[in-house]
């Protein structure tokens, strides 16, 4: 159905991510992964109480997921990542691997395997009251709604050259999956 191997569902906390991306994978027949799966223990602990991420807690952290979908996409399976990819260098990170380019995080000197991930950018977007809203309804997640502000300050909407589609999150679950089919047509 898709010319796109990769579908990235991103936003702050509270955006959806997870809930349109398990909920797209399910109808499409596609690998579904959270990235907040992926995070190390520590950076766990920083958030739960209350301190934000910096470059150097999430670089490792992008890697390991970028190896995760270079090595599923080059096995020929089609993948949605949940992921908040706030800044455009995050994404990158996703596309190409760490500084955004090749080679893979964990493989120097490999040659001749692809390196970049084909993409499509599923950006779920809302106003910090809206998002705000929802995060206080939420029950156990580790991100607290205290960091949600700083996750708003670093914030970098997808924009031109980059391949993307943005959705409000004022729409239901179903017209963001309509939405969605529809590009990946």
């Amino acid at each position: 159905m898709a010319a796109l191997p990769a579908l990235l569902v991103m936003g702050v906390s509270g955006s959806g991510k997870s809930t349109v991306g398990a909920q797209l994978a399910s109808e499409l027949g596609w690998r579904f992964y959270d990235a907040d799966d992926y995070h190390p223990e520590e950076n766990r602990v920083k958030m739960g109480k209350g301190i934000p991420l910096n470059d150097q807690d999430r670089i490792p952290w992008l890697c390991n997921l970028h190896d995760i979908l270079l090595r599923d996409v080059t096995s020929g399976q089609h993948v949605i990542l949940a992921c908040s990819a706030l800044k455009k260098v995050y994404r990158d990170i996703l596309i190409r691997g760490k500084n955004g380019a090749p080679p893979k995080c964990d493989e120097p000197g490999k040659e001749g395997k692809p390196t970049e991930v084909q993409l499509l950018v599923v950006y779920l977007s809302g106003s910090f009251e809206v998002i705000s809203g929802r995060l206080l309804k939420r029950k156990g997640h580790f991100m607290p709604p205290e960091l949600l502000q700083s996750q708003f300050d670093i914030l970098e909407p997808p924009s031109a050259p980059e391949n993307f589609i943005q959705i409000s999150v004022d729409k239901s679950l179903p017209e963001m999956i309509a939405i969605i089919m529809e590009a990946l047509k």
